[in-house]
């Protein structure tokens, strides 16, 4: 008799992971956990389209990268993880695999019911110890944003500044701007 393993026993793989089918989900794989997100909510887009807005504009007039959206991933160690936005240094030439793309300078992901416990969690600690300089978790329902930064763990519903290597100067949100823009008053 054929026994079927524990959902929780079984360690998933990224060949694993390549072979799931393009159904709409968002499957990512993180330290052989697999977790399934359906797709996102109009007003999860539209933070992320507001926050993809003002880091596009900052990275490219600083010159320190470019902004990454859903389907770009972080794939190592194991892992492949797809954030709901990324800024990555520019090479000036285009990677063939993620795995040869360099680590984000900042890594964003906007905090659902479905997601929260998974980017307060296994994800956080995946970004930290692959040496992601900072991390930031969007929590619309609170309107605020969690900074992770190795030694720091800062959540704030005023200012957030960033100061990535190579830019003269840092960005600085307005978290409240933020949301009225993305989600109204």
């Amino acid at each position: 008799m054929h026994m079927a393993r524990k959902a929780e026993s079984f360690v998933w793989t990224l060949e694993d992971l390549d072979r799931l089918p393009d159904d709409g989900n968002r499957y990512e794989l993180v330290r052989g956990e697999l977790f399934v997100t359906p797709a996102p909510s109009p007003p999860h887009e539209l933070i992320a389209v507001v926050l993809s807005d003002i880091l596009g504009d900052y990275a490219r007039h600083h010159q320190i990268g470019r902004v990454f959206r859903p389907r770009a991933v972080v794939r190592a160690k194991g892992s492949e993880v797809e954030p709901d936005v990324m800024v990555r240094a520019w090479t000036g030439r285009a990677w063939e695999r993620w795995d040869e793309a360099p680590l984000p300078l900042l890594v964003v992901e906007i905090a659902s019911g479905v997601t929260r416990r998974r980017d307060e969690g296994p994800k956080r600690e995946f970004y930290t110890d692959l040496g992601i300089p900072e991390y930031w978790i969007v929590d619309p329902e609170a309107r605020t944003i969690r900074v992770v930064r190795p030694g720091t763990d800062v959540v704030t519903t005023d200012i957030v500044t960033w100061h990535p290597a190579g830019a003269t100067e840092p960005l600085t949100l307005d978290v409240a701007a933020v949301f009225r823009e993305a989600l109204g008053d």
